[in-house]
């Protein structure tokens, strides 16, 4: 590698990265609603037990002087799981509302990617290696699984789309992404962003599907056992498919 090259602590978007991505953002609707439902622990302690994973796992991240595909997908996944709780305690418990949560938690989003670009001048994720930059990455990423939660709700219970309605919804905005990327000059940076949040709701919706009750529109799986089985799928990825970190110029000086 030249030595005008910087190495990131994320890995580089590959069509494995979103492979994982989603897988994880599905491992966490089901993850999520193991420990608040099937445990009965209920949304705040669940809330409280994925945020303690969360902030443990960021802070080893942040520490961490390059990049580990284990460390930062478990990271992951503390996020979309921490997101799922605290998306249905907020909606649910609170009585905030799926609309309410999930006009919230865009402004968050977007407030945190304007603080982001009003520092450093980009919201690039291949700048991703020092650690004020990894701290607004990953507020952004906990904002957008939390968002991604409330809006796949709010699609599959409000709108009446059902599950396999708003996955489908979100599966087709995710190629329209993909059609914009590769043929046209749109932002390639919005871009991603715009599939990252898209697959939380995707993955939400998926998950729900698997683990709902028949007469919800699910197919009643066991929850524990759907996040034992995504879990594998994701570790078999993280193994079978090269994990490399992402490299990007210098910042300035």
């Amino acid at each position: 590698m030249s030595s005008d090259r910087v190495m990131s602590k994320v890995p580089a978007v590959t069509l494995g990265f979103w492979l994982i991505k989603i897988l994880a953002t599905t491992l966490g609707e089901t993850g999520g609603d193991a420990v608040s439902m099937t445990m009965n622990l209920g949304y705040l302690i669940g809330t409280a037990i994925f945020l303690a994973a969360l902030v443990v796992l960021v802070a080893a991240q942040i520490s961490a002087h390059r990049f580990h595909a284990p460390l930062y997908w478990a990271t992951i996944i503390a996020s979309t799981t921490a997101g799922t709780t605290m998306a249905d305690f907020a909606d649910r418990s609170l009585g905030v509302g799926y609309a309410g949560g999930t006009a919230v938690l865009l402004a968050c989003v977007l407030a945190t990617l304007a603080l982001w670009y009003w520092m450093e001048g980009t919201v690039s994720v291949d700048t991703v290696s020092i650690p004020r930059v990894e701290g607004l990455y990953w507020a952004t990423i906990t904002f957008s699984q939390t968002l991604g939660t409330a809006l796949g709700d709010w699609m599959a219970d409000t709108s009446g789309w059902g599950y396999l309605g708003a996955a489908a919804v979100f599966s087709g905005a995710l190629l329209l992404v993909a059609i914009l990327y590769f043929w046209t000059t749109v932002s390639r940076i919005g871009l991603f962003w715009v599939a990252f949040i898209l697959t939380r709701p995707l993955g939400a919706t998926v998950g729900d599907f698997l683990d709902k009750p028949l007469d919800q529109g699910g197919l009643a799986l066991s929850r524990p056992v759907a996040s034992a089985v995504l879990g594998a799928a994701i570790l078999i990825l993280i193994l079978a498919v090269p994990q490399k970190a992402g490299v990007h110029p210098p910042l300035k000086k």
